[in-house]
């Protein structure tokens, strides 16, 4: 796996990686993080075009659905505290 762009972002890391014939969107947000696979042969203009599926309404639903993440493993774990 190659790494080839990081955007910044405010709310999560956001790194672009190429594999296998496909795009791999990574986002991070502390000790979380979502993945999102892409073929090469889908996008148009290579990573600029993955650029554009970033847009901010899209990353902001990746923020939300960290939050939901965050607090159904925080239920989780409070469900099983030893």
């Amino acid at each position: 796996m190659r790494a080839i762009a990081e955007l910044p972002h405010k709310e999560c890391k956001i790194s672009i990686f190429s594999m296998n014939q496909k795009f791999i969107i990574k986002f991070e947000q502390g000790s979380l993080e979502q993945v999102y696979k892409i073929t090469e042969m889908d996008v148009t203009d290579g990573v600029n075009g993955v650029f554009q599926i970033l847009d901010e309404e899209f990353v902001q639903a990746i923020v939300a659905r960290f939050a939901t993440m965050r607090a159904d493993f925080k239920k989780a774990y409070e469900r099983h505290e030893y």
